[in-house]
């Protein structure tokens, strides 16, 4: 379980609550929002819960995808988190943490970009050195995002105890969307695909991963409800709305300066641990996937002496600093990210929740220690989820979800491109 919670949990949740309240006309209407991510994020765990358990490996997606659908998809898979999904994630928590920054030290039109450049130079320097967090310091990580969402509940308590603030009512919205607001939802409840390859080494295989996810995701949803709670308490649903940094508003509001900085500090931590995680799984799933193809063997170079593979990592950071200049460019910055990464990885995650099912059809003796329950109606009632957020992340989003489904596209050329080496390679 708390594994569970410390893979969803992330620095997301400090910045999606405003683009969630954009969205929605009321406070009820953004708890239902939250609850509902939640409760449909859990089935999603359950789906990958029956595959990981079925089919372990430490490819997880990527193996998944590769024995439902092939070589050709699992290459685009990987390529999507490279070009895409992970670094993709790491330019939108180095905003995240510019942003927050921000907040207390005017950095200026241009200053969220050149921080979170910086950030993710900094970042993979450390990294090529062989400096990197430990299980300790990462578990330490996890405890102060939790902190720091308890102490945004405990100001909305305070503020309810004191009623020292009274927010402004509800300005009545031009536009709603809650195919947008749900983009930002499980945006920030992303996590729990990783959280279900625990699968495979449970103690009880059966019950073991339902109680690890059901508990661990019951937990996510009433702090993030409840961090909402607080947000609407102290700033208003319109304040949360217009907010750049909610969680350091809401701090300022009950507690003063004093509040919001230690809030900044939380939050620009959080970002700063998850993105190096980030780079580090990221650069070595990179690494798997040019090992396993001869066009790019040389690409994939692994340093003994520091436990690295650096070129993946520069390739890794080159593209993210990119993205974070797109991001600037547009001045859209977290909100770009998000766009640019959503419809992506709704496609992939929408093939992986319809792998449960192919699965089955093309393994049906696999030993399954455990088996999603429902069979087939969780499965689809998932897949249609994912294909109704695709939905969503291009139909209601600006030029970035453009630009992320032409990357994918370039990727089918990358992989015809190198099946074309290969086999230029076997006829000379």
């Amino acid at each position: 379980m708390s594994i569970c919670i410390g893979m969803v949990i992330g620095a997301g949740i400090f910045k999606t609550s405003p683009m969630v309240a954009q969205n929605l006309d009321s406070a009820n209407a953004l708890y239902l929002a939250w609850v509902l991510g939640g409760a449909l994020s859990l089935i999603g765990a359950l789906c990958f819960a029956e595959i990981s358990a079925a089919f372990p490996d430490a490819g997880g997606d990527y193996y998944f995808l590769r024995k439902a659908y092939g070589d050709r998809t699992a290459f685009l898979f990987a390529w999507s988190r490279f070009a895409i999904i992970h670094t993709g994630s790491m330019a939108l928590l180095a905003f995240v943490c510019a942003d927050y920054v921000n907040q207390v030290v005017a950095l200026g039109p241009m200053g969220s970009g050149v921080l979170a450049a910086m950030s993710i130079a900094v970042l993979v320097l450390l990294n090529l050195r062989g400096i990197r967090i430990g299980l300790g310091a990462q578990i330490a990580l996890v405890l102060l995002v939790v902190l720091g969402l308890v102490l945004a509940v405990g100001a909305g308590v305070f503020l309810s105890a004191t009623s020292a603030v009274q927010p402004a009512p509800n300005v009545p919205r031009e536009s709603l969307s809650w195919g947008t607001a749900f983009v930002f939802v499980f945006l920030a409840y992303g996590g729990w695909s990783d959280a279900s390859t625990l699968s495979s080494e449970m103690r009880d295989e059966k019950r073991g991963i339902v109680w690890a996810l059901v508990g661990g995701m019951a937990i996510v949803v009433l702090l993030y409800v409840a961090t909402n709670w607080a947000y609407v308490r102290g700033l208003g649903l319109d304040g949360l709305a217009k907010s750049e940094a909610p969680a350091a508003d809401l701090m300022r509001v009950a507690f003063g300066p004093v509040g919001e900085w230690v809030m900044v500090v939380i939050v620009a931590i959080t970002a700063i641990s998850v993105m190096n995680a980030i780079l580090i799984t990221g650069a070595r799933t990179t690494y798997a996937a040019a090992r396993d193809l001869p066009a790019l063997h040389r690409f994939a170079r692994w340093d003994d002496g520091r436990g690295i593979p650096p070129l993946t990592l520069i390739a890794m950071g080159v593209v993210a600093i990119a993205l974070v200049v797109f991001g600037t460019a547009t001045r859209g910055g977290f909100s770009t990210m998000v766009d640019y990464l959503s419809p992506v990885y709704w496609a992939f995650c929408a093939a992986s929740a319809a792998s449960v099912m192919v699965l089955r059809a093309r393994f049906p003796d696999a030993p399954r220690p455990f088996r999603v329950p429902l069979y087939p109606w969780l499965p689809l009632a998932f897949t249609a989820t994912c294909l109704y957020l695709l939905y969503s992340s291009v139909a209601y989003v600006a030029a970035g979800a453009v630009v992320g489904v032409l990357v994918l596209l370039l990727g089918v050329g990358v992989w015809w491109g190198l099946n074309r080496r290969v086999g230029d390679s076997v006829e000379r």
